[in-house]
């Protein structure tokens, strides 16, 4: 999300500055004191020339200048930067109740293509006193509350992680000298004024964290994971923001979108009309379904290697863990260091040695796809390094294989139209495993802004259990190489695969769906979106005989599909469409079948012409009245059939002698198990569901089984796994020679429960004809976290025989 005026930025390739051994930087005034030398530090591996380690004999004025010297980047410019702090304490608390006139802190902007981060194993082993921070762009200087944009609306492409920060923060740099200075926090606070691509991750904070700027600029959404925040977090003007697996104070604020997935200390789901009047704006969902957290580069020792975690289910909180419990630790050695001129033959013969890729910052210009085609293989991005391809080819191709991570990289479309840029799994993979998913974290893409890039797709997911941990997926509204004709794209997501689950999806500006996803079972929590700006005609811009594209589109075949925190914006912009109205039908379209669920769903035009007629499907309000900011809600979208109808979803053939026929005995209505009672560490609740009769009367008594499968249980605001319900089957009443399945205890006691297909019921081949009647006792058994609610699930039941 950016300003809705057009602004020209054109890329600059400035002689980098390598700070090092035996380096030196220009005087630089810094609290009014000036520096000659860099420090000296012990040899390293060579990472390149912008790489910066930070260690014990670098002082925290030295500090300050080394980042804010590379803080001032144009926000197209072709420079990227990686800085690392070792493990230990820098900067000095003495002053940190009055940052004002705190001395000896580390004190710096965060820009543009810069990535700061601890080589420890812990975030606690690197202790910064002081504050690493992002201030909205100044746009008045004599009176910054006359300007709210563009703000913090273009604050992307930075990020920290691995860190542990006592907040004392200062003005720095220009801003220090302007009569109302932004950089001002309040005592143990620090700012994160940002928008897309600014991640922050292993981020302790023992304090407050403020994610808007000094008078209230505009900001579009962020992204904080696996952190923990001891005080407030204040998110005032961000219009959407996604927080996941991390521990918080207090929450302060919402615009439109704020959701939050595994999040202890988070505020209750309130999203759409309250009784008093207003809309709530915040998605709590108690436990994030399946995560893997991200590499990172650390030190055991004096010996750098790579953590990659391991993927978890049903999780909340922040786990900093890194035993083999938790992850594998990889020796740099196994690792190509690639840095800036690289070719993609030499990348690639070094994947096909069998070596993983930690990709240093820089800018790599790729004449073919890199061919991950090894299992397990790991490819890290330091610093906002960049890929771009040359011949209208991809740039990342990952085969049928499984277990790949990519994160920590950017990818610019380039000046050739590709098909796709970043392809996991080949058409119609199938290698995969759910313990160990394919996963993309912090991948960014880029259609226009550098240069008139082009791309028909941005990522294209095939690999079955794929997991998408924040991706910003752009078209480009400004920069260089704008216009309808110009950066073309038409998908920013398209996800084939089954059982892939995206957290935290940005997809903006596409020319036709943003998002479509084909793949059953698919799970998006928080989606975030802008249309186009730019459709010069309604003509120019239509599904067929359907009013626009819709941002997140789900196949009509798909049966089964969940989405929680979908946030879809308008802004037609008058001097592309010459003020005619241009109007998208519904934000979100989804197939009308009772396994697929929208929840927290919200409609906005920004500004512009025209606006949305529908937030999902044909229901919710129209964002499309004179003016702009104008947001409708809907809490959750109901499918023309009913999910909460019927329990149980079961299909009965038509019987006939000598034929397989099974039925629900008797009535097929819900199965109230109760109100559940709280049993020390988790709620339980019990029950039995309606009898199943199963007679069999055809020659030779062929084998047959009955099994069973429950989905999740979900509330209208909220859902937990249907894992944490087990059973006990029983023959009600006996005849065929039918025996009754194992029992399957509840997924809190470990497994799957009844998440996974489990048998009710089964006879062996050449039994006795007759027929017989299967019940069983339900247990369910939640967690004591479990939002309260009335839930509901759906048991199918199949027969084979």
């Amino acid at each position: 999300m950016t300003h809705p005026t057009r602004a020209e930025h054109p890329p600059a390739r400035t002689r980098r500055r390598r700070i090092g051994a035996g380096a030196a930087i220009a005087a630089l005034a810094i609290g009014g004191s000036a520096i000659t030398a860099m420090p000296a530090y012990a040899a390293e591996p060579d990472f390149g020339p912008n790489v910066t380690i930070f260690d014990s004999s670098w002082t925290a004025d030295q500090i300050s200048a080394a980042l804010q010297a590379a803080s001032n980047e144009a926000e197209f410019s072709l420079n990227r930067h990686q800085f690392f702090f070792k493990p230990g304490t820098y900067g000095s608390a003495a002053g940190q109740d009055n940052p004002l006139t705190a001395t000896g802190i580390v004190n710096s902007e965060l820009g543009y293509y810069q990535a700061v981060a601890g080589l420890g194993a812990s975030p606690e082993d690197v202790r910064i006193n002081g504050s690493i921070h992002v201030e909205p762009v100044r746009a008045c200087e004599a009176n910054p509350w006359d300007c709210q944009q563009p703000g913090s609306l273009t604050r992307f492409w930075r990020s920290m992680s691995n860190l542990t920060f006592n907040p004392i923060q200062r003005p720095v740099g220009a801003d220090a000298n302007r009569p109302f200075p932004s950089g001002i926090t309040n005592a143990h606070q620090m700012r994160f004024a940002v928008s897309q691509a600014a991640p922050l991750r292993r981020i302790n904070i023992e304090g407050d964290l403020t994610l808007m700027g000094r008078v209230g600029e505009y900001a579009s959404g962020g992204y904080l994971a696996n952190s923990n925040v001891d005080g407030e977090i204040l998110s005032g003007s961000q219009q959407q923001w996604f927080t996941r697996d991390s521990s918080v104070g207090t929450w302060n604020g919402g615009v439109w979108n704020m959701v939050f997935s595994g999040v202890d200390g988070a505020p209750a789901t309130d999203f759409g009309p309250q009784a008093g009047g207003g809309n709530g704006n915040k998605t709590n969902v108690g436990e994030t379904p399946i995560v893997r957290e991200s590499p990172f580069l650390y030190l055991d020792g004096s010996d750098y290697q790579v953590f990659v975690p391991k993927a978890k289910t049903e999780t909340s909180g922040h786990d900093w863990s890194t035993d083999a419990s938790a992850g594998e630790s990889i020796p740099l050695g196994d690792f190509f260091i690639a840095k800036e001129g690289n070719t993609a033959a030499q990348l690639n013969a070094a994947l096909a040695s069998g070596k993983h890729l930690l990709v240093t910052p820089g800018v790599y210009e790729l004449d073919a796809p890199l061919h991950v085609d090894r299992a397990d293989t790991v490819v890290l991005g330091l610093g906002y390094a960049s890929l771009v391809p040359t011949a209208g080819n991809a740039t990342i191709e990952v085969g049928d294989v499984k277990g790949v991570k990519i994160a920590g990289l950017t990818v610019d479309a380039g000046t050739t139209l590709s098909d796709v840029l970043v392809k996991v799994g080949p058409d119609g993979a199938t290698h995969a495993d759910p313990t160990d998913p394919t996963t993309l974290t912090d991948v960014f893409i880029r259609v226009g802004g550098p240069w008139a890039g082009k791309a028909t797709t941005s990522i294209e997911v095939n690999s079955p259990n794929t997991l998408l941990d924040h991706i910003w997926a752009w078209r480009a509204d400004h920069g260089e190489g704008v216009g309808w004709t110009s950066n073309v794209g038409d998908h920013g997501v398209v996800v084939n695969g089954d059982n892939v689950t995206a957290l935290g999806l940005f997809v903006e500006h596409y020319q036709k769906n943003q998002v479509i996803w084909n793949g059953e079972r698919g799970r998006t929590i928080f989606f975030q979106s802008e249309i186009p700006y730019d459709p010069p005609t309604q003509g120019a811009y239509m599904d067929g005989t359907r009013l626009g594209y819709a941002a997140y589109r789900v196949g009509d075949h798909v049966r089964q599909h969940f989405a929680q925190g979908l946030g879809v914006y308008s802004f037609f912009d008058n001097q592309y469409n010459g003020s005619q109205n241009i109007y998208v039908e519904s934000g979100v379209q989804v197939p009308q079948a009772p396994g697929v669920r929208v929840q927290s769903a919200v409609s906005v035009k920004l500004n512009g012409t025209g606006g949305i007629n529908h937030i999902v499907n044909d229901q919710g309000d129209a964002a499309v009245a004179a003016g702009g900011g104008i947001s409708k809600f809907l809490a959750s979208y109901e499918t023309e059939v009913d999910p909460n109808a019927q329990n149980l979803q079961v299909v009965v053939p038509t019987g006939a002698p000598g034929e397989f026929v099974w039925n629900i005995d008797g009535t097929n209505g819900i199965v109230d198990l109760g109100t559940a009672v709280e049993n020390g560490d988790h709620f339980a609740a019990t029950g039995q569901i309606n009898p199943v009769r199963v007679t069999d009367t055809r020659r030779n008594g062929p084998q047959w089984s009955v099994s069973a499968q429950v989905s999740d249980f979900d509330s209208n605001v909220a859902s937990f796994s249907g894992k944490y319900l087990g059973w006990t089957p029983k023959v009600v009443e006996a005849g065929g020679d039918v025996e009754a399945g194992d029992a399957v205890q509840s997924g809190f006691d470990g497994g799957d429960g009844l998440s996974a297909a489990s048998t009710l019921g089964t006879a062996g081949g050449g039994h006795e004809k007759g027929s017989a009647k299967l019940g069983a006792d339900l247990e369910l058994k939640i967690p004591v976290n479990a939002t309260d609610g009335t839930y509901r699930a759906t048991l199918t039941i199949t027969a084979l025989s």
